[in-house]
This record gives structure tokens, C-alpha cells and sequence, in this order.
């Protein structure tokens, strides 16, 4: 009866140490807004913490496929060199859907005020669960005006 008990015990346990689905749609939107947070600061470093720090990050935008931390964040820099052209940036986020264990894809739209003309458009990013944060590792995204 004991060893029952005891084995009722750790499958509880274990079932609470997993995060529910709604725990991780809830915690990558958070990483999501933290981004929106610093874009709104320009603070384009701490923007660039929700991205995976890796060679393999892919960015996929109007300019083509961009590879690798260093060479988004350069992108960025170039395509947006002043305050004047980060502006005010919004989400809205339509799905948060999982592709697997650790990982989902987010599709959205952003929103983009700014003294030198209002740009909006959609993305699609895959987000992965790593060493327990969560961080984009593709990005696709398109400007629609």
C-alpha cells in the first residue's frame, strides 16, 4: 500500500512540474511583450533578448533570409536607425498553437506608429523552449503598408 501511495505521490508531482499549455502560451506572450516593451524604449539590445543567440536563428522578411543573431540585430539597426524610425509598436496575436514538445509557432500582427510614416504587417515566428526560456528562433514577417 505504501509503495501505491508513494507512486500516486510522484506521477502528481510530476504532473505539476509540466507546464500546461496555457502556462506556455502565457509565458511567451510575456516574452513577446517584453520585446514590444523595449522596441516602445528603443532599446533595441533588450528587444533582442527574446531572439535565440545562435547562428541558426533565421529571420525572413522583405530583404530576404537573414541568418544568425548578430546579422538580425545589424538588420534592425539598418532598417530602423533612429527613434524617429522605431515609433510605437503594437501586437496582436492570433494564434499561439504548439508544433511539438517545447516549442510553437505565434501568428500575428504588428502595428507600427512613428513620425516618419506608419508601417503595419503580419508574422509567423517559431518559438522553442530553451535552457527554460523562451526565445524566437525563426521570424518571418511582412510589411502589408
Amino acid at each position: 500500500m505504501k509503495k501505491v501511495v508513494l507512486l500516486v505521490f510522484l506521477c502528481s508531482a510530476l504532473a505539476f512540474a509540466q507546464n500546461s499549455p496555457n502556462d506556455d502560451k502565457k509565458a511567451i506572450k510575456e516574452m513577446l511583450m517584453a520585446q514590444q516593451s523595449a522596441w516602445n524604449k528603443y532599446d533595441i539590445e533588450a528587444f533582442m533578448q527574446g531572439y535565440w543567440r545562435s547562428d541558426s536563428l533565421a529571420f525572413y522578411g522583405s530583404g530576404g533570409v537573414i541568418k544568425g543573431w548578430q546579422a538580425t540585430l545589424d538588420r534592425y539597426k539598418k532598417s530602423y536607425p533612429s527613434k524617429d524610425h522605431f515609433g510605437t509598436l503594437d501586437f496582436k496575436f492570433h494564434e499561439i498553437t504548439p508544433i511539438s514538445e517545447g516549442s510553437y509557432y505565434v501568428m500575428g500582427e504588428y502595428f507600427l506608429k512613428r513620425s516618419v510614416g506608419d508601417t503595419n504587417g503580419i508574422f509567423m515566428l517559431v518559438v522553442k523552449k530553451i535552457n527554460g526560456e523562451w526565445k524566437v528562433i525563426a521570424d518571418t514577417s511582412a510589411k502589408i503598408k
